[in-house]
């Protein structure tokens, strides 16, 4: 009896102690497996963060790419900062290598000066006529060449100022001092300063040299000439505002340029024989309301898209060069047809309406407008449906974008199938714009506004002077004698 009871505790203190052993199992798996919930649900909310990065790595990495494959085929960069198969800055070209003898090519019109041209340049009185023989010269037989040349010398002249009846001396106001530069001079010096494209101490080192050392000019004496042909240019730029202010049609763009280390501006007012350029602060609506001519000008403004300018004038149309640009820049990064297919309608727009010009009509048939037209816009809602499978949310949203623009600016995009005063882009002024980039680029900016101002003005004249084929030193000499250059 004894025996079995005590058998009986042993099985029963062997089964507790069993069922202690599996409790404190039972609790370590437990705890382990609430312990694996809690980093299974940390590494769910790891993973899920992880994607959301990863997405928006992605997202970056297809802008990084559009911004790296930007160039001048799909944005508003110059061609230097193309990479493949660009053109670096300050090269000479970017033709592609010839089996040609260099020089004049045959079929090509020669540029020669003739006998002929310089017989007439003879007659005209404007060139310097001399006579040198070679051999016996009172022998009749003789044959005629002629040399070309150009002559730079000091010359100084004397001016004697004789007293009146009364005995009064009256000075001219140009001769106050007693030494005086004259306008040949003056003239070179300024269409160094904006032709040439020289910096006012090498400008005084090249006449310095040119004058044998005589003219002793400083950079400071170039400055005042430059400043002196500047205010002389006030009434015929006045002339020139006047002449845009009757046009149609014109056309405008804005550069950087750097003041005092600081971001200005500069923007031109082009039409065909005639370009104003003005300084700016900003491209804001407050910084257009100071310049007079956009406050009266009623007519259509042509330029890149600058919403400020939608303020002035009486219409506007947008360059079309640059909206093809955007367009290429879509089809690169989507994939999509539609932009690749704009592209090829606006330049059939273009060639169709330079056909109907070329035959001498007024304008394109309403017919032709209106097929134009709803191939346009249905292009833009092919667009539409193309944008919502678009893969990168960057791409999406740029072409998104360029498709409200397209549809909201409609009427400025097609206004040239409307009216043949207008033209398909804004070259004209971005050609004009480039002089002052050579002046940035070889200056590096300018020291104060008044500076930049004066380059204004100059440029103004200058520029116009060459789009009418008018002599710029000759019309520089008459605006520092008084004589507009322009009217």
């Amino acid at each position: 009896m004894g025996r079995n009871s005590d058998y009986g505790n042993g099985m029963y203190q062997q089964f507790m102690e069993i069922m202690g052993r599996l409790e404190t199992v039972e609790k370590d798996s437990t705890r382990k497996i609430e312990n694996l919930n809690n980093r299974i649900d940390v590494l769910e909310k790891e993973n899920l963060i992880l994607k959301e990065e990863n997405l928006l790595l992605k997202e970056d990495n297809a802008r990084l790419k559009s911004i790296i494959n930007n160039d001048s085929s799909n944005t508003s960069l110059p061609p230097s900062t193309d990479k493949k198969g660009g053109k670096p800055a300050n090269t000479f070209n970017g033709r592609k290598e010839t089996q040609r003898k260099p020089g004049g090519q045959k079929g090509h019109k020669g540029t020669t000066l003739t006998k002929a041209e310089i017989e007439k340049k003879i007659a005209s009185g404007k060139c310097r006529h001399e006579i040198r023989t070679i051999g016996d010269s009172s022998r009749q037989n003789y044959v005629k060449k002629y040399v070309i040349d150009l002559k730079t010398e000091p010359v100084i002249t004397e001016i004697r100022i004789y007293s009146d009846e009364n005995g009064k001396i009256r000075i001219p106001s140009e001769y106050r001092s007693d030494v005086t530069y004259g306008t040949n001079v003056k003239a070179l010096a300024v269409s160094l300063y904006s032709e040439g494209v020289m910096s006012n101490d090498r400008i005084a080192s090249f006449l310095n040299a040119a004058g044998n050392g005589e003219l002793e000019l400083s950079e400071g004496s170039v400055y005042s000439f430059c400043k002196s042909f500047a205010k002389a240019s006030e009434a015929s730029i006045l002339n020139l505002e006047n002449l845009l202010m009757d046009q149609a049609v014109v056309a405008t763009d804005a550069t950087t340029v750097t003041v005092n280390g600081k971001q200005n501006y500069i923007r031109n007012l082009s039409i065909k024989d005639a370009v104003v350029y003005h300084a700016m602060n900003s491209k804001s609506i407050e910084a257009l309301k100071e310049l007079d001519f956009l406050k009266h000008y009623a007519g259509i403004l042509l330029h890149d898209h600058e919403t400020a300018l939608y303020h002035f004038g009486t219409d506007h149309a947008e360059c079309n060069v640059h909206i093809i640009r955007y367009l290429r820049k879509n089809t690169e990064e989507t994939g999509n047809v539609w932009s690749d297919d704009m592209i090829t309608l606006l330049c059939k727009m273009n060639r169709t309406r330079k056909d109907f010009m070329e035959q001498g009509a007024s304008g394109l048939p309403v017919e032709k407008i209106r097929e134009y037209e709803e191939k346009y816009f249905s292009l833009l809602e092919a667009g539409k449906t193309e944008n919502k499978t678009t893969a990168h949310k960057y791409a999406k949203q740029e072409e998104k974008t360029l498709l409200n623009r397209m549809e909201k600016y409609s009427h400025n995009h097609l206004l040239f199938l409307h009216d043949f005063a207008v033209p398909f882009d804004d070259n004209i002024s971005e050609r004009d714009l480039r002089k002052a980039k050579n002046r940035q680029k070889m200056a590096g900016g300018f020291r104060k506004e008044s500076g930049q101002k004066m380059y204004c003005s100059i440029m103004s004249i200058i520029e116009t002077l060459k789009k009418r084929d008018m002599g710029i030193i000759e019309n520089i000499r008459k605006l520092f004698m008084g004589t507009p250059a322009i009217f």
